[in-house]
């Protein structure tokens, strides 16, 4: 028997679940994922971090309760990150129902399913900085009242307040992470801050001639994924669980994030973005900026990475994915 910690994964094949994969094998544990047949070609973040061999992966999906249950007893997890979502704002409104039984029932079927398999695992909810949608103070924190602004931040509320009800119901160690805008080069594409990378990287490389952007002057606080993924891990150590806003506490615009992308590469943004309303949401949340005092002070955690480091970082990933 190995005396490894053993950690289970939802949405191991999505951007924080690769980083957190990482992170977690480099403090030795034996990495768990749960993976839903749902796409093709899922597993290319894990192979671009060189881990693909190194994450058990186990066939599963937070809309299968009897799916979790088995995956519990497979993996014997002592911490479970349930990161697994239908993830992108945009397609909430044309998917809501889908939206709200992966985001907010799926949550509950991830809390059933440890509460019935194994409840004494420490267990990560990935909530998110879109519940404050019309935001209800200048910077919002842990106790700011929540207001979302789309069919996905409802289904992010709803699995937000099961995790805490579950907590106080159960007494389970469950927290959640009120993660603010993490980018990386390994995001989706659909993303704004990658289709500006790759946007960017197309046009200095001379295969695309414009992009199309929607409402630039939204204004978001936009920190590293691989820097958030370790107050994921941080929040799990704790004594008692709670839950952390996670931030930067800088908020810049989509336009003054496309200044530095462009300006990167030698270029003036202006000269090649289009304004598509397609590409504007019908309720729109026009500003987010998070307050991460509690997580510094409790965690110990703060961002290591700026904005100007993580879009160089993003433009030159894919200038690289693009020669290849």
């Amino acid at each position: 028997m190995t005396n490894k910690k053993s950690a289970l994964i939802t949405g191991v094949t999505g951007q924080d679940g690769a980083y957190l994969s990482k992170l977690l094998l480099e403090k030795g544990y034996a990495v768990h994922g749960l993976l839903a047949r749902r796409s093709t070609d899922t597993l290319w973040r894990l192979r671009e971090l060189g881990i693909a061999d190194d994450v058990t992966l186990i066939d599963g999906d937070i809309t299968d309760l009897s799916s979790l249950i088995r995956a519990l007893r497979k993996s014997d997890a002592s911490e479970v990150y349930n990161l697994g979502a239908q993830s992108f704002v945009g397609t909430s409104w044309q998917q809501p129902t889908l939206t709200a039984q992966v985001d907010g029932v799926g949550v509950i079927n991830v809390l059933e399913s440890l509460r019935i398999a194994k409840p004494e695992a420490h267990f990560y909810q990935a909530s998110t900085s879109e519940m404050f949608g019309l935001i209800q103070a200048a910077k919002q924190s842990e106790t700011t009242a929540f207001y979302p602004r789309s069919p996905y931040g409802v289904a992010k509320l709803m699995g937000h307040w099961a995790t805490v009800n579950y907590r106080e119901s159960f007494g389970m160690h469950a927290s959640s992470g009120i993660l603010f805008n993490h980018e990386s080069p390994l995001r989706g594409i659909e993303f704004v801050t990658r289709k500006v990378s790759h946007g960017v990287a197309s046009i200095k490389l001379g295969t695309q001639k414009r992009l199309k952007l929607g409402n630039i002057d939204a204004k978001r606080d936009w920190g590293f994924a691989g820097d958030y993924v370790e107050a994921m891990w941080l929040m799990l150590q704790q004594d008692i669980a709670d839950d952390y806003v996670i931030a930067t506490g800088v908020t810049t615009t989509v336009r003054d994030m496309c200044k530095i992308a462009f300006q990167h590469v030698g270029l003036n943004y202006e000269d090649h973005i289009d304004i598509d309303q397609q590409f504007f949401r019908p309720a729109e949340v026009d500003v987010l900026l998070g307050d991460p005092a509690k997580a510094e002070l409790n965690l110990g955690w703060k961002p290591k990475t700026s904005l100007e480091t993580l879009i160089v970082m993003m433009v030159e990933a894919d200038i690289r994915r693009l020669r290849r």
